[in-house]
């Protein structure tokens, strides 16, 4: 069997079913029971808690074989926090993203604070197995204390408009937060929002920049 590819013994849908229903509930905002009906519309008679094993099985390995796919990150990086709610609590989420807007990893965290910061800058240099050339934050001040620490040989701007990449990289999370009614833990949270940064960012091109024929294939 090709290194990475997921099993699918013991499953009675096809793999292309369960990836097809894992891609819609990763793209869309859709819930399970939403995802139920596009199938039954197709003749797929399957039950949204099925979805749910799919989505939380298979979500992490299409993510990881994206990741493995795709090519070297820019070496312009963007990083970005912002509010979530976990279990009626506001929790952080981490952002980074290279100056083409590839998502590079992400983070959830209790607090927004230096060591947190410093985490993110860890978990994301092991990601990437790179260093960039630069790094743009918000004026943060848990930004700097992190980057003399952990990258002090890499070049740090920050800046209120400097940053717009990450913070458009943001705006699917809040729909998606929604669609779901909030995520019950920071653990889910880490593990739903690991998946969706990259199998849903890799089904957003920047369509401007492509032409028709490549958007599609």
């Amino acid at each position: 069997m090709e290194s990475g590819v997921p099993s699918y013994q013991g499953f009675r849908f096809p793999p292309e079913v369960i990836a097809h229903a894992v891609w819609l509930y990763h793209r869309f905002p859709l819930s399970f029971r939403d995802v139920e009906e596009l199938l039954f519309e197709r003749g797929i008679q399957v039950s949204y808690e099925a979805i749910r094993l799919w989505c939380e099985r298979f979500g992490p390995e299409y993510a990881a074989r994206l990741c493995r796919r795709r090519l070297r990150p820019g070496d312009k990086w963007h990083l970005d926090e912002v509010f979530i709610k976990v279990n009626g609590r506001m929790r952080y989420l981490w952002r980074a993203v290279d100056q083409d807007g590839n998502v590079l990893d992400i983070l959830v965290t209790n607090a927004r604070d230096t060591k947190a910061a410093k985490r993110f800058f860890r978990k994301l240099l092991k990601t990437t197995e790179c260093v960039p050339r630069v790094v743009v934050t918000d004026k943060l001040r848990s930004y700097g204390a992190a980057h003399r620490e952990v990258i002090p040989s890499v070049e740090h701007r920050t800046s209120k408009y400097l940053n717009n990449r990450a913070e458009n990289s943001h705006l699917p999370t809040p729909r998606r937060e929604y669609a779901m009614q909030g995520f019950r833990s920071v653990g889910k949270a880490q593990r739903f929002l690991a998946s969706f940064s990259r199998i849903s960012s890799h089904f957003r091109p920047r369509r401007h920049l492509i032409t028709a024929s490549d958007y599609r294939t």
